[in-house]
C-alpha cells in the first residue's frame, strides 16, 4: 500500500507529514516507557522482520497481491508507541534506499501504514484480551482479529485522504469499495502472519510479548466466605536460555535474512492492492517518478547484478541489515534517554547516606 508521489496533492501530503511527525514525536516519548534492556534490541529486530516479510507479496485475487503492513504485529510484540516507530523506520528505509513509496508521500504512508494500523489494531487487541479468557491462546486470537481489521481500516483512511487531496478525477465511492474490498482479503493474510508470529514468540518467550504482559490470572482462595487473591509464590529462577533474549534475536534475524534473501524471490509479481486499484481507475497516470529512481537498490535489486535471484536476494539482505541497525540504534537511544531521565530525577538528597 505504498503510495507513490503524485497520488495525493502537496497540501494534503504536507498535512499528513505534520501528522506523522507529531505522532513520531509522541511515540518517541511513549516508547521510553515500553522499552527495556530486553525489548530494545527486539524492537530493532521487529522492524527488520517487518521489512523482510513486506517483500513477500502473496496472491489474494486474480491479478492482485498483498503484503504485510506490520502495525498490528509491532504493536502487540513491542507496544503501540514502539510499534509506530518500527513501521516508520521500515517505511523510511524503503523510501530512501529502495525507491518504494514516494518521498513527498512519506507522511501519507506513515500516517496510513504505521499510525492507523497500530492504533486500530492495538485498541481492538486490548479490548479483546480484556473480555477473552486470560490465556496465551486468547492473545493469539486477539492478534488475528486485530491484524485483520487494521488493514481495511488503513485502506479506508487512504481513501479519505484521496477524497480530500486526490489528483485524479475518479469516483471516490468506487475507489473506496475497491480499496476496502481487496484489503479485507489482504487483511486475512496479515492476520495469519501476525497470529503465527505472535504465537511463536509466546511459545518460547511470553515475557517478551508486550501484549501478553499481565495476563496471568491470580489464584483465588475463599476466606470467611469471600474470594481473595492467593499470595504469589516467589518465581523460580528461569534457566539461562530463557533469561537471555539472544537466542530469540538470533533466530529472528536469521529468519528475516532467509525470507528477504531467498524466499522473496518466489513472492507474487502481481501488483498489490493499491497498485491494482490505481491501475483499474486511472489513478496511476498521476504517479510521479521517484526522486531516487536511479538508486543502486531501486526496486529491490542491486545495480549491475544481472542474475535476478542474486540481485533481489542481495537487496533483501542489505535491507534487513540496514533496517536492524537503524532500528536498534533508534531504540537503544530511546532506552538510554529513559535511563538518563531517571538518573536526572534522583536528587542529591536521595543519594546521601
Amino acid at each position: 500500500m505504498h503510495a507513490p508521489d503524485g497520488f495525493i496533492n502537496a497540501p494534503v501530503s504536507a498535512a499528513a507529514g505534520l501528522v506523522a511527525a507529531g505522532a513520531i514525536a509522541v511515540s518517541l516519548r511513549g516508547a521510553r516507557r515500553e522499552l527495556d534492556e530486553a525489548t530494545a534490541p527486539l524492537a530493532g529486530l521487529v522492524a527488520a522482520f517487518i521489512f523482510a516479510v513486506q517483500m513477500l507479496n502473496f496472491p489474494v485475487a486474480a491479478g492482485t497481491s498483498g503484503h504485510l503492513l506490520g502495525g498490528a504485529l509491532a504493536a502487540i510484540l513491542v507496544g503501540p508507541f514502539t510499534g509506530v516507530l518500527c513501521v516508520s523506520v521500515v517505511l523510511l528505509m524503503q523510501a530512501v534506499l529502495f525507491a518504494d513509496g514516494g518521498l513527498t508521500a512519506l507522511g501519507v504512508n506513515i500516517t496510513d501504514m504505521a499510525i492507523v494500523t497500530t492504533v486500530v489494531a492495538y485498541a481492538l487487541f486490548r479490548g479483546l484480551v480484556t473480555v477473552l479468557p486470560r490465556t496465551r491462546r486468547s492473545v493469539t486470537v486477539a492478534s488475528f482479529v486485530a491484524a485483520l481489521v487494521s488493514v481495511p481500516a488503513s485502506a479506508l483512511v487512504f481513501t479519505l485522504l484521496y477524497a480530500v487531496g486526490g489528483t485524479a478525477d475518479v469516483s471516490i465511492g468506487k475507489v473506496a469499495t475497491a480499496m476496502v474490498g481487496v484489503h479485507v482479503l489482504i487483511g486475512i493474510g496479515e492476520a495469519v502472519i501476525t497470529a503465527l508470529t505472535v504465537g511463536a514468540v509466546i511459545a518460547v518467550r511470553p515475557d517478551l510479548v508486550h501484549g501478553a504482559r499481565g495476563l496471568k490470572q491470580r489464584l483465588k482462595l475463599r476466606v470467611n466466605g469471600e474470594l481473595v487473591d492467593a499470595p504469589q509464590a516467589a518465581p523460580e529462577p528461569a534457566p539461562a536460555a530463557a533469561r537471555s533474549s539472544r537466542t530469540v534475536w538470533i533466530t529472528g534475524l536469521a529468519a528475516s535474512l532467509v525470507l528477504a534473501g531467498f524466499v522473496s524471490f518466489y513472492a507474487s509479481a502481481d501488483p498489490d492492492g493499491l497498485e491494482k486499484v490505481a491501475t483499474d481507475h486511472g489513478i496511476d497516470q498521476k504517479a510521479e517518478e521517484h526522486a531516487i529512481a536511479d538508486s543502486p537498490l531501486a526496486d529491490y535489486g542491486v545495480e549491475d547484478v544481472d542474475d535476478a535471484r542474486l540481485s533481489g536476494g542481495l537487496a533483501g539482505v542489505i535491507g534487513v541489515g540496514v533496517t536492524v541497525v537503524a532500528g536498534t540504534g533508534v531504540f537503544w537511544a530511546v532506552r538510554r534517554r529513559r535511563t538518563g531521565d531517571a538518573a536526572d530525577a534522583v536528587s542529591p538528597a536521595d543519594t546521601s547516606v
